[in-house]
């Protein structure tokens, strides 16, 4: 079962996030074979970008667990995130980021959230590293869809996930996640 974890950080979290770092990762490293995608979200992408976020993609036996890697979590834990969005995945695309090969020079990543469930399903894009459904976590009822994308900006990104009707659509700078060091699982 592949669940979508979505901490976005309070306002003024961002010093407290980076002294954390460390036990996160240590944290994080428990589920590293589970992960089907991670990251933070940013500011920006520029090299002074602050995170805003941490999403994370993790495929877990049930909800139990998926609760208890949402709330054991060091952010978490010291308060850090101002919500929590956690909800199951529906992997369209049934692959982790890391499978994802289309990178373009030049183009950005974003997380694209489009909550609400009137909206068609994305475009089949070169451009999609990660895409689904999100799910109430009995997973019947469908509360919208997430994409990870790559774009040459905000509006690109957001065409990707197309809103429909009433959908709230979001569009979050994004960088694959990991220790600096070794960016795998």
């Amino acid at each position: 079962m592949e669940f979508f974890v979505y901490g976005r950080d309070r306002p003024g979290a961002f010093p407290l996030k980076l002294s954390l770092s460390e036990e996160h990762w240590a944290f994080m490293d428990g589920y590293g074979e589970a992960m089907v995608a991670r990251g933070p979200t940013l500011t920006g992408h520029d090299d002074d970008a602050e995170s805003t976020g941490s999403l994370h993609v993790v495929d877990l036996p049930d909800v139990r667990a998926a609760r208890a890697f949402a709330y054991d979590e060091p952010y978490y834990r010291a308060g850090v995130f101002e919500s929590v969005l956690l909800c199951r995945f529906r992997n369209v695309l049934g692959r982790t980021m890391w499978d994802f090969t289309g990178a373009v020079a030049g183009y950005n990543r974003f997380l694209v959230l489009a909550m609400g469930g009137s909206g068609p399903a994305p475009a089949a894009s070169a451009h999609l590293i990660a895409s689904g459904e999100l799910l109430a976590l009995d997973g019947v009822a469908r509360l919208g869809r997430a994409a990870l994308v790559e774009a040459p900006d905000r509006e690109s990104a957001a065409a990707l996930l197309p809103a429909g009707g009433d959908d709230l659509v979001e569009v979050h700078p994004w960088r694959f996640g990991g220790r600096p060091a070794a960016r795998g699982r």
